[in-house]
């Protein structure tokens, strides 16, 4: 599974307005049903409950929210890179600047653990994690993330 299969340049934010958790939680949910089909409700909803069962915030900056959705028919991605780091729980203790959001069908379970396997170890990267905190804007931002030898 290659990044570009779930991730669009309309769904990927340079800039963000952090604040708190909860608030990049429901910005993601209304960023994300602007691109696609889904309540943004459902989606802020499930990944906050996601977030009940152990914080996605995985460590060096970066978190992971991810969860579940009834009316999701394929894996969908959002790359958010926030203008400000916020404290997500994260396992590291380190506040958290760089977030990709993945929803994926009810029934999707070992696609969503691949893809998510994927994710962690692309993001495990730091020359990477550097590149994206460098992006100036959402066009770098997609385009790194994508990048080139992005076999999947």
């Amino acid at each position: 599974m290659q990044i570009d299969h779930i991730l669009t340049p309309e769904r990927t934010f340079a800039g963000v307005q952090g604040g708190s958790k909860k608030r990049v939680l429901e910005l993601i949910g209304k960023l994300v049903a602007q691109h696609t089909n889904l309540d943004p409700d459902a989606i802020y909803e499930n990944l906050i409950a996601r977030e009940r069962l152990g914080s996605t915030g995985f460590g060096n900056g970066i978190a992971i929210p991810h969860c579940r959705l009834e009316d999701c028919h394929q894996a969908i991605g959002a790359l958010l890179q926030l203008d400000g780091k916020i404290d997500f729980d994260a396992l590291d203790g380190q506040p958290v600047d760089l977030i990709f959001v993945l929803l994926v069908p009810q029934e999707a379970t070992e696609q969503h653990l691949q893809i998510l396997k994927m994710l962690a170890s692309k993001l495990d990267n730091a020359e990477l994690r550097d590149a994206l905190r460098a992006a100036p804007d959402a066009d770098n931002l997609y385009r790194v993330m994508v990048g080139p030898g992005d076999g999947g």
